[in-house]
């Protein structure tokens, strides 16, 4: 059986890919250099009380058009 081309793969593919090819080594590493060459996380201080995210309403904006880019 032939590998996937994992670059040519998105995100979300890929990750369904290693989820359920739990062994591939090199998907998973593939999967994690695209989660780096992305780089959608945004790093901000640890919050304390949900309340706090109210402070950082780019993080807000950010996780709110993640989650629609998903759904559809």
């Amino acid at each position: 059986m032939s590998q996937p081309d994992f670059k040519t793969m998105s995100r979300k593919e890929l990750h369904t890919y290693v989820l359920t090819h739990r062994e591939d080594k090199e998907a998973f590493h593939q999967y994690v250099d695209k989660l780096h060459a992305e780089a959608t996380w945004i790093e901000m201080p640890p919050v304390e009380l949900p309340e706090d995210l109210d402070n950082y309403p780019e993080f807000i904006e950010r996780v709110s058009k993640m989650r629609s880019q998903d759904n559809t």
